[in-house]
This record gives structure tokens, C-alpha cells and sequence, in this order.
């Protein structure tokens, strides 16, 4: 019986081949297909000596390519939407406000505009401003932006928005980063209420009264609209506006960011570098100011005479910026820490003329005229607590906080009044004008 079943098994198997080799005639031959694409096809429409090398290499000269920032705030959710890839596009992405929310149970405000956790990282790359790149691998991914909307203002905590429409808005990517931050209430937590800053010009704001008073901000030598203000300035919003009579330029509306600072290359500056020191490839082009070229040395009103105009109003506006004879905002003269070095002849950084030997270790030796008492001493020896004791007290009133600001963003627009004119001179000229 075994025998039986094994030359069963066997003689199928034999038949299965036997069946498998008689093949019929070859039918028809089908239609051809749709041809393919080859891979690597693709990858070359960006990925070419005329495109991704060439801004590779561009954008090695970009400050944005450095990734300092990039590593000391990758976790902080509050400053990582600017300073870090993922945070930025989340934001973009899930369009997160700009707005303070008061805290269920208390009377402080929580800053909206924030990051989460899980997206607080990733240096400024390619992604960060073509996050279309490698949807499609086709010429669909470019050039488009992660964002052309209007941008809400973060220091207005919402209550503004700048809208560059010209170019399809792709000024606004910029814009988005590029924006002062809020001050705000030291005791709520809020935005500064900056319409009291001029309506009540000579109310005091802040005393010099130990913590605990009702002082709306304490001041410190990091009291500042931080770095990003040309696009305040750009769109002609974000200053204390005392008087009438602003205006904009025609930079506002006619040019965009990159018309300028991404012109063609010449040495160090254009294209992905996003500098346009000492590059004027984009400004003189037909329809703009092609008819009369600018240079580094043209002395016409569109260089030389507006940016020396701005610097003597920032000049005057530091000498009435004072306190008892103490100058409250803060001199430096090192090129490598202030970034604003040569823009006023005191070389002003912005920063306040207010104690503080940890982050401000050379403020005594660089302030000869004095400086102020500072209104906390966390983290200071018992040394530099009695140095700070033997200070002046600060005192500003409503007038003087509007003034500083104003300072602060026509200092770190850093164009000296190029990006526009019209703003600049009529916001510093009617700030001179609300200080006794």
C-alpha cells in the first residue's frame, strides 16, 4: 500500500511538468504603456550645478546656515517658532495666534504664540521656506513658500497684522520672523498697553520701587523689542506713534524683502545669503532705481543722506534719553557682541544702561557717564549686590518708555532708514519732539 501511494505521488508530479511544458502559440503583443520616469530625472529639475549646488553654496554665507540659535533655543517652545525649523513650519501649519489669553483662575496672561515640545527643533535648512520640497519630486514643489499669509503681530499681541501683498505676498514669509517682540505687564503678564504710552506722556511707568509696587515693567539691561524690526519698519507699523503726519515709502508697497536682499550675487551678499550689504544688484533694476544706480557711494537721498538724516535723529534721541545726567541706554563698542556698531556715534546696542555683570560684564567700563541700579539681583555676588546698591534708580515715565522703544526699532532695523525713509524720519523726529 505505501508502495502504491509513493508511485501515486510520483506520477502526478511527473504530470504536472508534462502539463507545465505544453505552451500554446504566443498571443498578440499588447500596446506599449505609459513610459516611465527615471528617479533621478526628477531630482534633477533642483539638484543641478545651476540650482540646489549653486544656493547650497549661497546659503553658506546666509546667517540663517549658522544653526547657533538653532541649538541654544531647540526646547524653549516661546522662541523656537523663529528660531527653529519644525516650530516654525508647526505655526505656520496650525496657524497659531498671536494673541495673551488670560489664565483660567488668575488675573496673568499667557503668550499664545508658542511652539509645542515635540516640534522645538531643527536648524533653518531649505525645508524651512520650501516646505512644499519633496511633496511631488516634480517642478509643482517650487517655488512655493511655507507661507505667504498676512502676518498677525506678535507685539501687538494680535491686534495688528502687516500684509505685503506685492510679489504674491512672499514678503510676508519673512515678515513672519522678522518682527519685534511684545513687551509686557510685569504684573499680568500682558501686552503693554502702548496707546497709554502716548496719551498719558509724563505718567510714571516705572519708579524704581522695590518688586511688589504697582510698576507696569521692571527694567533691565535686556529690556528691548528684541532683533527682528525691519519688518515693523518695512510695513511701517510696530512704534509708539506719537504726533501725526506717517507715511510710507514706496519700498512698502512696490518692493519686496527679496527684491533686495536676494538679487543677483556679487561677492558675499545676494541670492540665499539673504545680505544685501554692499550689493545693490536688486535695487537697480528697471523700475526701480535702474535710471540712477545706487551705490555704496552715492550721496543722494536714496543712500548716504537718508542713512546719515537717521543716525543724527538716533544721535539726538540718546542725548534726551537720560535720567540725572545717566544715560539710560547702553554703549558698546565691540563689533562682535554689538551688532549696531557704527550706526550711532555712541554705538548704542539697544540695550539698557541698567546693571548687570553677568550679561552685561563691561557695562561700568563702557557707561563712564554711570549707570543704574538694577531691580533684581538674581544670580549676583554679594560683591556685585553691594556695587548695585550704590547706584542711581532708574525712573521712567510713559514718554520715555515709547522713546526707547522707538530707538530700539530704528537702531535694529539696522538700515538706517533705507527699508523706509518716510517712517523712520517721522517716527524719530516726533519722538524727539514728545521728550522735554
Amino acid at each position: 500500500m505505501k508502495k502504491f501511494k509513493n508511485l501515486f505521488i510520483y506520477t502526478v508530479i511527473c504530470a504536472s511538468f508534462a502539463l507545465y511544458s505544453c505552451e500554446g502559440p504566443m498571443g498578440p503583443a499588447g500596446k506599449d504603456g505609459k513610459d516611465g520616469v527615471d528617479a533621478n530625472e526628477t531630482c534633477k529639475l533642483c539638484h543641478n550645478p545651476a540650482s540646489v549646488d549653486l544656493i547650497s553654496a549661497q546659503y553658506e554665507l546666509s546667517k540663517h546656515s549658522y544653526g547657533e540659535a538653532a541649538t541654544s533655543e531647540a526646547g524653549n517652545t516661546g522662541c523656537s517658532p523663529c528660531h527653529e525649523s519644525e516650530a516654525f513650519k508647526y505655526v505656520c501649519k496650525n496657524n497659531v495666534p498671536s494673541t495673551f489669553t488670560k489664565i483660567t483662575g488668575s488675573y496673568k496672561y499667557a503668550n499664545d504664540y508658542a511652539s509645542v515640545a515635540t516640534a522645538a527643533y531643527g536648524e533653518i535648512t531649505c525645508s524651512t521656506c520650501h516646505s512644499s520640497l519633496h511633496t511631488t519630486y516634480g517642478a509643482s514643489d517650487v517655488p512655493a513658500l511655507t507661507t505667504t499669509a498676512a502676518v498677525s503681530m506678535t507685539f501687538f499681541g494680535g491686534a495688528q497684522a502687516i500684509n505685503l501683498t506685492q510679489k504674491g505676498g512672499e514678503g510676508n514669509l519673512c515678515v513672519k520672523c522678522h518682527q519685534p517682540r511684545p513687551f509686557t505687564n510685569a504684573r499680568t503678564g500682558n501686552v503693554l498697553n502702548y496707546d497709554s504710552l502716548k496719551t498719558f506722556p509724563t505718567a510714571v511707568l516705572y519708579d524704581g520701587n522695590p518688586a511688589g509696587t504697582t510698576n507696569r515693567i521692571k527694567p533691565g539691561y535686556r529690556t528691548h523689542t528684541h532683533y527682528g524690526t525691519a519688518g515693523a519698519i518695512f510695513a511701517g507699523k510696530g512704534g509708539v506713534e506719537f504726533g501725526s503726519g506717517y507715511s510710507n515709502s514706496m519700498h512698502t508697497t512696490v518692493a519686496s524683502c527679496q527684491d533686495c536682499h536676494m538679487g543677483d550675487m556679487n561677492g558675499k551678499a545676494g541670492g540665499h545669503t539673504f545680505s544685501a550689504i554692499g550689493n545693490f544688484n536688486g535695487c537697480n533694476v528697471t523700475g526701480c532705481h535702474g535710471a540712477n544706480p545706487i551705490s555704496s557711494a552715492t550721496t543722494s537721498k536714496y543712500w548716504k543722506q537718508t542713512r546719515d538724516n537717521i543716525k543724527s535723529l538716533l544721535d539726538q534721541l540718546a542725548v534726551k534719553l537720560k535720567v540725572g545726567g545717566v544715560e539710560i541706554l547702553n554703549r558698546n563698542p565691540d563689533a562682535t557682541s554689538n551688532l549696531w556698531v557704527g550706526l550711532t556715534t555712541n554705538n548704542y546696542d539697544g540695550y539698557l544702561n541698567v546693571y548687570d555683570p553677568i550679561n552685561n560684564p563691561n557695562g561700568l567700563t563702557n557707561n563712564t557717564g554711570g549707570t543704574f541700579k538694577a531691580a533684581s539681583t538674581t544670580g549676583f555676588s554679594a560683591a556685585q549686590i553691594t556695587t548695585n546698591n550704590s547706584l542711581p534708580v532708574l525712573t521712567l515715565t510713559n514718554a520715555q518708555m515709547g522713546a526707547i522703544i522707538n530707538f530700539q526699532l530704528c537702531l535694529r532695523d539696522y538700515s538706517l532708514g533705507i527699508h523706509n525713509t518716510a517712517y523712520t524720519t517721522t517716527l524719530l523726529t516726533n519722538t524727539l519732539a514728545a521728550l522735554p
